[in-house]
Protein backbone atom coordinates (compact mmCIF):
# COMPACT_ATOMS: atom_id res chain seq x y z
CA UNK A 1 0.00 0.00 0.00
CA UNK A 2 3.01 2.32 -0.25
CA UNK A 3 1.74 3.84 -3.46
CA UNK A 4 -1.63 4.67 -1.90
CA UNK A 5 0.03 6.64 0.87
CA UNK A 6 2.19 8.55 -1.61
CA UNK A 7 -0.77 9.25 -3.86
CA UNK A 8 -2.62 10.57 -0.83
CA UNK A 9 0.26 12.95 -0.29
CA UNK A 10 0.01 14.11 -3.89
CA UNK A 11 -3.72 14.64 -3.62
CA UNK A 12 -3.16 16.49 -0.38
CA UNK A 13 -1.34 19.20 -2.29
CA UNK A 14 -4.76 20.66 -3.01
CA UNK A 15 -4.95 21.82 0.57
CA UNK A 16 -2.02 24.11 -0.20
CA UNK A 17 -2.79 24.84 -3.84
CA UNK A 18 -6.36 25.84 -4.73
CA UNK A 19 -7.35 25.08 -8.32
CA UNK A 20 -7.06 27.75 -10.97
CA UNK A 21 -9.86 29.16 -13.02
CA UNK A 22 -12.74 28.35 -10.72
CA UNK A 23 -13.51 31.73 -9.27
CA UNK A 24 -16.51 32.38 -11.49
CA UNK A 25 -19.33 29.92 -10.97
CA UNK A 26 -21.66 29.20 -13.88
CA UNK A 27 -25.17 27.95 -13.41
CA UNK A 28 -25.32 24.23 -14.13
CA UNK A 29 -27.59 22.89 -16.86
CA UNK A 30 -30.08 20.08 -16.32
CA UNK A 31 -31.48 19.14 -19.72
CA UNK A 32 -33.71 16.11 -20.02
CA UNK A 33 -32.10 12.98 -21.52
CA UNK A 34 -31.86 13.14 -25.29
CA UNK A 35 -31.10 10.57 -27.97
CA UNK A 36 -27.50 9.96 -26.88
CA UNK A 37 -25.66 9.62 -23.57
CA UNK A 38 -21.94 10.38 -24.04
CA UNK A 39 -19.65 8.77 -21.44
CA UNK A 40 -16.08 10.11 -21.22
CA UNK A 41 -13.12 9.38 -18.98
CA UNK A 42 -10.86 6.60 -17.78
CA UNK A 43 -11.22 3.04 -16.46
CA UNK A 44 -14.28 3.86 -14.35
CA UNK A 45 -16.16 4.98 -17.44
CA UNK A 46 -15.01 1.83 -19.23
CA UNK A 47 -16.22 -0.32 -16.30
CA UNK A 48 -12.91 -2.05 -15.57
CA UNK A 49 -12.82 -4.97 -13.14
CA UNK A 50 -9.66 -7.05 -12.60
CA UNK A 51 -11.06 -10.54 -13.25
CA UNK A 52 -12.47 -9.42 -16.60
CA UNK A 53 -9.14 -7.89 -17.57
CA UNK A 54 -7.29 -11.07 -16.57
CA UNK A 55 -9.72 -13.14 -18.66
CA UNK A 56 -9.13 -10.94 -21.70
CA UNK A 57 -12.83 -10.27 -22.16
CA UNK A 58 -14.05 -8.00 -24.99
CA UNK A 59 -15.47 -4.53 -24.24
CA UNK A 60 -19.05 -5.82 -24.45
CA UNK A 61 -18.44 -7.96 -21.36
CA UNK A 62 -17.50 -4.93 -19.27
CA UNK A 63 -21.18 -4.22 -18.82
CA UNK A 64 -21.70 -3.62 -15.10
CA UNK A 65 -19.97 -0.25 -14.80
CA UNK A 66 -21.63 2.92 -13.58
CA UNK A 67 -22.25 3.97 -17.19
CA UNK A 68 -24.28 0.81 -17.78
CA UNK A 69 -26.27 1.18 -14.56
CA UNK A 70 -26.93 4.88 -15.16
CA UNK A 71 -27.96 4.19 -18.77
CA UNK A 72 -30.53 1.64 -17.64
CA UNK A 73 -32.09 4.27 -15.43
CA UNK A 74 -32.07 6.78 -18.27
CA UNK A 75 -33.89 4.33 -20.52
CA UNK A 76 -36.74 4.46 -18.04
CA UNK A 77 -37.10 8.05 -19.23
CA UNK A 78 -36.01 7.62 -22.86
CA UNK A 79 -36.34 3.95 -23.93
CA UNK A 80 -34.52 4.54 -27.24
CA UNK A 81 -31.48 6.22 -25.64
CA UNK A 82 -28.12 5.12 -27.06
CA UNK A 83 -24.85 5.09 -25.13
CA UNK A 84 -21.58 6.23 -26.70
CA UNK A 85 -18.77 5.20 -24.35
CA UNK A 86 -15.33 6.59 -25.21
CA UNK A 87 -13.82 5.66 -21.82
CA UNK A 88 -10.12 4.73 -21.99
CA UNK A 89 -8.54 2.89 -19.03
CA UNK A 90 -5.42 4.75 -17.93
CA UNK A 91 -6.57 8.05 -19.43
CA UNK A 92 -5.38 11.24 -17.71
CA UNK A 93 -6.26 14.89 -18.18
CA UNK A 94 -3.13 15.08 -20.37
CA UNK A 95 -3.80 12.11 -22.67
CA UNK A 96 -7.50 12.97 -22.87
CA UNK A 97 -6.61 16.19 -24.70
CA UNK A 98 -3.25 15.33 -26.26
CA UNK A 99 -3.72 11.66 -27.17
CA UNK A 100 -2.00 8.41 -26.28
CA UNK A 101 -4.81 6.30 -24.77
CA UNK A 102 -2.88 3.73 -22.66
CA UNK A 103 -5.52 1.01 -23.16
CA UNK A 104 -5.15 1.17 -26.93
CA UNK A 105 -1.37 1.20 -26.62
CA UNK A 106 -1.67 -2.11 -24.78
CA UNK A 107 -3.51 -3.67 -27.70
CA UNK A 108 -6.98 -3.55 -26.15
CA UNK A 109 -10.23 -2.36 -27.68
CA UNK A 110 -12.61 0.41 -26.63
CA UNK A 111 -16.38 0.22 -26.28
CA UNK A 112 -16.75 2.79 -29.06
CA UNK A 113 -13.60 3.30 -31.14
CA UNK A 114 -12.45 6.71 -32.33
CA UNK A 115 -9.51 8.34 -34.07
CA UNK A 116 -7.28 10.92 -32.42
CA UNK A 117 -7.81 12.12 -28.88
CA UNK A 118 -10.80 11.36 -26.68
CA UNK A 119 -11.50 15.08 -26.41
CA UNK A 120 -11.49 15.56 -30.19
CA UNK A 121 -13.71 12.51 -30.61
CA UNK A 122 -16.16 13.90 -28.06
CA UNK A 123 -16.23 17.35 -29.66
CA UNK A 124 -16.70 15.85 -33.13
CA UNK A 125 -19.58 13.70 -31.90
CA UNK A 126 -21.23 16.61 -30.12
CA UNK A 127 -21.04 18.84 -33.18
CA UNK A 128 -22.33 16.09 -35.47
CA UNK A 129 -25.28 15.47 -33.14
CA UNK A 130 -26.04 18.99 -31.98
CA UNK A 131 -28.91 19.11 -29.51
CA UNK A 132 -29.18 15.31 -29.44
CA UNK A 133 -26.67 14.57 -26.65
CA UNK A 134 -27.54 14.71 -22.95
CA UNK A 135 -26.27 13.72 -20.48
CA UNK A 136 -22.49 13.74 -20.71
CA UNK A 137 -20.46 12.20 -17.88
CA UNK A 138 -16.74 12.69 -17.31
CA UNK A 139 -14.30 11.18 -14.82
CA UNK A 140 -10.60 12.07 -14.85
CA UNK A 141 -7.83 12.90 -12.39
CA UNK A 142 -6.88 9.70 -10.60
CA UNK A 143 -4.30 8.65 -13.17
CA UNK A 144 -2.73 12.11 -13.07
CA UNK A 145 -2.07 11.72 -9.35
CA UNK A 146 -0.66 8.25 -9.93
CA UNK A 147 1.79 9.54 -12.53
CA UNK A 148 3.23 11.97 -9.99
CA UNK A 149 3.65 9.18 -7.45
CA UNK A 150 5.27 6.93 -10.05
CA UNK A 151 7.73 9.66 -11.03
CA UNK A 152 8.84 9.90 -7.40
CA UNK A 153 9.69 6.18 -7.20
CA UNK A 154 8.17 5.75 -3.77
CA UNK A 155 9.59 8.90 -2.19
CA UNK A 156 7.05 10.55 0.09
CA UNK A 157 9.13 13.75 0.31
CA UNK A 158 9.34 13.97 -3.49
CA UNK A 159 5.60 13.55 -3.88
CA UNK A 160 4.86 16.20 -1.28
CA UNK A 161 7.23 18.64 -2.98
CA UNK A 162 5.63 18.11 -6.38
CA UNK A 163 2.02 18.04 -5.15
CA UNK A 164 1.05 21.74 -5.22
CA UNK A 165 2.23 22.32 -8.79
CA UNK A 166 0.75 19.01 -9.96
CA UNK A 167 -2.65 19.75 -8.50
CA UNK A 168 -2.80 23.19 -10.08
CA UNK A 169 -1.97 21.61 -13.44
CA UNK A 170 -4.55 18.83 -13.06
CA UNK A 171 -7.40 21.15 -12.18
CA UNK A 172 -6.39 23.66 -14.85
CA UNK A 173 -6.42 20.97 -17.55
CA UNK A 174 -9.73 19.59 -16.33
CA UNK A 175 -11.26 23.06 -16.36
CA UNK A 176 -10.12 23.59 -19.96
CA UNK A 177 -11.62 20.24 -21.00
CA UNK A 178 -14.94 21.05 -19.36
CA UNK A 179 -15.15 24.47 -20.96
CA UNK A 180 -14.62 22.98 -24.41
CA UNK A 181 -17.27 20.33 -23.81
CA UNK A 182 -19.69 22.93 -22.51
CA UNK A 183 -19.06 25.15 -25.54
CA UNK A 184 -19.83 22.25 -27.89
CA UNK A 185 -22.94 21.21 -25.92
CA UNK A 186 -24.29 24.31 -24.15
CA UNK A 187 -27.64 22.75 -23.28
CA UNK A 188 -26.50 19.28 -22.23
CA UNK A 189 -26.43 18.01 -18.67
CA UNK A 190 -22.72 17.58 -17.90
CA UNK A 191 -21.78 15.55 -14.81
CA UNK A 192 -18.24 15.24 -13.42
CA UNK A 193 -17.53 12.19 -11.24
CA UNK A 194 -15.32 12.63 -8.18
CA UNK A 195 -12.89 10.35 -6.36
CA UNK A 196 -12.72 8.37 -3.13
CA UNK A 197 -10.09 6.82 -0.88
CA UNK A 198 -9.21 3.13 -1.28
CA UNK A 199 -6.52 3.14 1.42
CA UNK A 200 -7.48 0.71 4.18
CA UNK A 201 -4.16 1.01 6.04
CA UNK A 202 -3.99 4.75 6.76
CA UNK A 203 -7.64 5.63 6.25
CA UNK A 204 -7.97 8.23 8.97
CA UNK A 205 -4.84 10.10 7.87
CA UNK A 206 -5.48 9.91 4.12
CA UNK A 207 -9.22 10.63 4.05
CA UNK A 208 -8.82 14.44 4.38
CA UNK A 209 -6.32 14.46 1.50
CA UNK A 210 -8.53 12.58 -0.90
CA UNK A 211 -11.48 14.64 0.24
CA UNK A 212 -9.56 17.80 -0.63
CA UNK A 213 -8.98 16.52 -4.15
CA UNK A 214 -12.62 15.52 -4.46
CA UNK A 215 -13.80 18.97 -3.41
CA UNK A 216 -11.37 20.64 -5.80
CA UNK A 217 -12.78 18.61 -8.68
CA UNK A 218 -16.23 19.70 -7.59
CA UNK A 219 -15.21 23.36 -7.66
CA UNK A 220 -13.79 22.97 -11.17
CA UNK A 221 -17.00 21.30 -12.32
CA UNK A 222 -19.16 24.04 -10.84
CA UNK A 223 -16.94 26.69 -12.39
CA UNK A 224 -17.58 25.21 -15.82
CA UNK A 225 -21.34 24.97 -15.40
CA UNK A 226 -21.29 21.22 -14.79
CA UNK A 227 -22.81 19.12 -12.03
CA UNK A 228 -20.74 17.07 -9.61
CA UNK A 229 -21.35 13.46 -8.57
CA UNK A 230 -19.62 12.89 -5.25
CA UNK A 231 -18.89 9.22 -4.48
CA UNK A 232 -16.70 9.99 -1.47
CA UNK A 233 -19.46 9.81 1.20
CA UNK A 234 -20.62 6.50 -0.28
CA UNK A 235 -17.21 4.81 -0.36
CA UNK A 236 -15.85 6.55 2.73
CA UNK A 237 -18.80 7.05 5.11
CA UNK A 238 -18.23 8.96 8.30
CA UNK A 239 -18.25 7.03 11.54
CA UNK A 240 -16.06 4.22 12.71
CA UNK A 241 -12.92 3.30 10.77
CA UNK A 242 -14.04 -0.33 10.83
CA UNK A 243 -17.28 0.60 9.07
CA UNK A 244 -15.45 2.66 6.48
CA UNK A 245 -12.95 -0.12 5.77
CA UNK A 246 -15.79 -2.61 5.39
CA UNK A 247 -17.40 -0.31 2.84
CA UNK A 248 -14.16 0.04 0.87
CA UNK A 249 -13.79 -3.75 0.84
CA UNK A 250 -17.40 -4.17 -0.34
CA UNK A 251 -17.31 -1.45 -2.99
CA UNK A 252 -13.85 -2.14 -4.45
CA UNK A 253 -11.45 -5.03 -5.03
CA UNK A 254 -8.88 -3.42 -2.71
CA UNK A 255 -9.16 -6.07 -0.01
CA UNK A 256 -9.77 -9.13 -2.18
CA UNK A 257 -7.36 -8.47 -5.04
CA UNK A 258 -5.37 -5.35 -4.16
CA UNK A 259 -7.17 -3.49 -6.96
CA UNK A 260 -9.06 -0.27 -6.31
CA UNK A 261 -11.56 -0.60 -9.14
CA UNK A 262 -15.19 -0.95 -8.07
CA UNK A 263 -17.14 -4.13 -7.59
CA UNK A 264 -20.64 -4.30 -9.08
CA UNK A 265 -21.90 -2.82 -5.80
CA UNK A 266 -19.36 -0.01 -6.07
CA UNK A 267 -20.35 0.82 -9.63
CA UNK A 268 -24.00 0.88 -8.60
CA UNK A 269 -23.09 3.36 -5.85
CA UNK A 270 -21.34 5.62 -8.36
CA UNK A 271 -24.37 5.40 -10.64
CA UNK A 272 -26.55 6.45 -7.70
CA UNK A 273 -24.36 9.52 -7.19
CA UNK A 274 -24.42 10.37 -10.90
CA UNK A 275 -28.18 9.97 -11.10
CA UNK A 276 -28.69 12.18 -8.06
CA UNK A 277 -26.35 14.83 -9.47
CA UNK A 278 -28.04 14.80 -12.86
CA UNK A 279 -31.28 16.13 -11.40
CA UNK A 280 -33.34 13.58 -13.34
CA UNK A 281 -34.73 12.07 -10.17
CA UNK A 282 -36.52 15.36 -9.50
CA UNK A 283 -37.97 15.60 -12.99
Amino acid sequence: MAFVRIAACVLGGLVLAPPLGVGATRQSVSASPQRYYLALGDSLTYGIQPAKVDAGLPPSRFDTGFVDVFARRLRGLVPTLRVVNYGCPGESTTTFAAGGCPWLAGGHALHDPYRGTQLDAALTFLRAHSGQVSPITLNLGGNDAQSVADACNGSFACARARAPRAMIQITSRLGSILRRLRSAAPKATLVVVGVWNNDVTTTRQSDPLYRAFDLALGRVATGAGARFADPFPLFNPRGSIAHEKARICAYTFTCSRGDGHPTDAGYRAIADAVYAASGYAKG
